[in-house]
């Protein structure tokens, strides 16, 4: 009998999802049995503000698991991952992304608009802190972090201290609490975060019969869309320590499919909102970001995006898909 693969994963109810739909998924396609492993990371035994714990602090203990060879590849959400590739481990499959919009949940079911100027909302990603206070609808926006259901319970729970906060839809999705959501986020309003909805399937490069079968799961849309929105990430971040958003959609066009990217940079005050959009084909997913950023770069992005205390590439989100 074939022994089952390791696939290594977060405890919270969002993770353990996640990779339980990739490991019945990979099942599904190939017959293979994968089995959980838990791994505990630095970021679940932090109480640190999110924005404090910095790059990485959800990847690095399941990339080290992977490299000591106790689990076989990893699943993460992939705007968590930081930029910059690790040594001798492999992207294998990008599987198809969710929807990788925002999402409201209030008080009341109220819509963004229908929040009265001093509501509070509450989200852990610099990047929605700053598009809110851009619209300049003088809510009261707080730093939060916590699960899923920690989050929701601030707006929904007995004990609800909070009139509204912002999570990523796709991981409502996958814990199955869409019912919750009183608007979704247009990205007009809410630009997503680099790779928000998408997954990342990780392993070892040395390991080539997982990485082929691990590449049944990949989605090649999704990976174009993603890999545009990363490089835009990875051009900017040469000291990038403010929010970053960015959205490619790929549609059918005159000459086959394209991309259609589009990036901001915004000042945590919401002071400064740069945002530009360009398209390109599939094939030129990773020119099409940088160029992009280069154009951001132009309107004067470094100035929002500052260099003091960056130490390498890294990543914009600085917290998990919760």
């Amino acid at each position: 009998m074939t022994a089952p693969l390791r696939l290594g994963t977060r405890g919270s109810a969002l993770a353990m999802a996640q990779s339980g739909h990739v490991a019945e998924a990979l099942t599904a396609a190939t017959g293979r049995p994968v089995e959980l492993v838990e791994v505990v990371t630095a970021g679940d035994r932090s109480h640190a503000p999110v924005h404090r714990l910095g790059v990485g602090v959800f990847v690095s203990a399941l990339r080290d698991a992977l490299t000591a060879r106790t689990i076989d590849f990893a699943v993460h959400s992939y705007k968590d991952l930081p930029t910059a590739g690790a040594a001798g481990l492999h992207i294998a499959a990008v599987p198809a992304r969710l929807d990788p919009r925002d999402a409201l949940i209030a008080q009341g079911g109220r819509t963004l608009a229908e929040l009265p100027p001093g509501a509070t909302v509450g989200t852990g990603a610099l990047r929605r802190i700053a598009q809110l206070h851009a619209l300049g609808l003088q809510l009261e926006v707080t730093p939060i972090r916590g699960n899923i259901d920690t989050r929701l319970a601030r707006v929904l729970g007995p004990e609800a201290d909070l009139d509204a906060v912002v999570l990523a839809r796709a991981g409502l999705a996958r814990i199955g609490r869409t019912d919750a959501i009183t608007e979704t986020l247009d990205p007009m309003l809410m630009l997503p975060a680099p790779a928000q909805g998408a997954l990342a399937v990780e392993c070892r490069v040395d390991d080539q019969d997982l990485v082929e079968l691990l590449g049944t799961l990949d989605h090649a849309p999704s990976r174009a869309a993603v890999t545009a929105e990363r490089a835009l990430l990875a051009t900017l971040e040469a000291g990038c320590s403010a929010p970053v958003a960015a959205y490619a959609e790929l549609a059918e066009g005159d000459a086959g499919d394209e991309i259609y990217l589009r990036g901001a940079v915004i000042s945590p005050d919401g002071t400064r909102d740069l945002r530009l959009s360009r398209t390109g084909t599939p094939a030129d997913a990773a020119e099409i970001g940088k160029a992009l950023a280069a154009e951001l770069l132009d309107l004067g992005a470094d100035s929002i995006l500052g260099h003091e205390g960056h130490t390498g590439p890294g990543t914009q989100q600085f917290g998990s898909t919760e």
